[in-house]
């Protein structure tokens, strides 16, 4: 069975924002300079989900320079923005005894759906591009009966990055060993505690952050003992139409996408008051109020909150129906969720 991911729409040159036709020109000047001195691409595998007949396969197409293919472990962020994306690659992906094709996007991002027939509880599928050897990639499948979920926000909720301050947020992905972040305090116990209350539950870690960063905030969350989960990042850089990609978008879409794929699961939904989560919890709960068992924001500091722009909280959430707890850090969250009930 074969199974091709649409590509995107919209490429006639009219229509593309002029600093997207530069990034494209450029990469693909990189590529074709990088395949001369006999590079070749490699597939970055990002853990993905599924459900009963179906899983999510996410991953990134990149020509990598040697020194990340040495030493992946302990480097400055800037190594992660340094390979060249390779667009609309064709990447063979197995799934159990079937073979599928997909095609990766503009920047080289594979996020399709394919039919699956695997047991719930983390899976393996292999992705190859070109040829070249196999790269093992994993997805968390949801068993049917499951009916609680965890989607939790990274930047200034997993870990200290102060993401909305522009220089200080540089500063954190292009310049700072990953080993000097530091998780938010407590908020690792919590989510490992929800974890084992809810056994089988799907972790999803929903960020505003690049895929590029994908590697390393894996290895923090390991690093630091966070639960394994899935994976949902965006693409950095510029789309057909503006500069950025839209990072409050891109939560709404994907939260919206889980409502429908796992419509019989109520999420516990996990952010801070500095990016807009609370907004953005906000309205996903009165538009799918089935899809929320609660919420739970963590509150910056006042330095942070300073340093971040100040705050996006919302006042009044009597309207949501669902519990809605804020505290400082992990401890004080959990201590909250044990109040109303949705931690033991």
């Amino acid at each position: 069975m074969t199974s091709r991911a649409a590509r995107p729409l919209g490429d006639a040159p009219e229509k593309i924002h002029w600093v997207a036709r530069f990034e494209r020109r450029f990469h693909a000047w990189r590529e074709r300079r990088a395949r001369r001195a006999g590079r070749s691409p490699q597939i970055l595998p990002f853990p993905g989900y599924g459900g009963d007949g179906w899983i999510r396969v996410v991953g990134r197409v990149l020509i990598l320079p040697a020194l990340t293919r040495k030493r992946d472990d302990g480097v400055r962020g800037w190594r992660a923005f340094v390979g060249i994306p390779v667009a609309y690659s064709t990447v063979s992906v197995r799934v159990g005894d079937q073979m599928h094709e997909v095609v990766a996007d503009r920047g080289g991002v594979i996020d399709t759906v394919l039919p699956a027939d695997l047991a719930p509880g983390w899976q393996e599928v292999e992705m190859t591009v070109e040829g070249g050897e196999p790269t093992r990639a994993r997805v968390f499948v949801v068993d049917p009966d499951v009916r609680f979920g965890i989607v939790c926000d990274v930047d200034d909720t997993v870990m200290v990055t102060a993401l909305p301050r522009p220089l200080l947020a540089a500063w954190n992905s292009f310049v700072l060993n990953e080993h000097a972040r530091q998780p938010v305090p407590g908020m690792a116990v919590l989510l490992e505690r929800l974890m084992r209350a809810h056994p089988g539950a799907p972790m999803v870690y929903l960020s505003t952050g690049a895929w590029n960063v994908a590697p390393t905030l894996n290895r923090f969350l390991h690093r630091n003992l966070f639960p394994r989960g899935s994976m949902l990042l965006t693409d950095w850089g510029p789309t057909h139409d503006r500069w950025f990609r839209s990072g409050r978008a891109h939560k709404e879409d994907n939260l919206r996408r889980l409502a429908e794929e796992f419509p019989a699961i109520e999420w516990l939904l996990i952010g801070d008051d500095g990016q807009h989560d609370d907004e953005i919890y906000t309205q996903f709960t009165a538009e799918h109020p089935a899809s929320v068992a609660g919420v739970a924001i963590r509150r910056l500091t006042a330095a942070e909150a300073v340093l971040a722009g100040g705050r996006t909280s919302v006042n009044d959430h009597s309207a949501a129906g669902v519990p809605w707890v804020s505290s400082p850090d992990g401890a004080g969250l959990a201590k909250r969720l044990e109040r109303v009930g949705l931690l033991p």
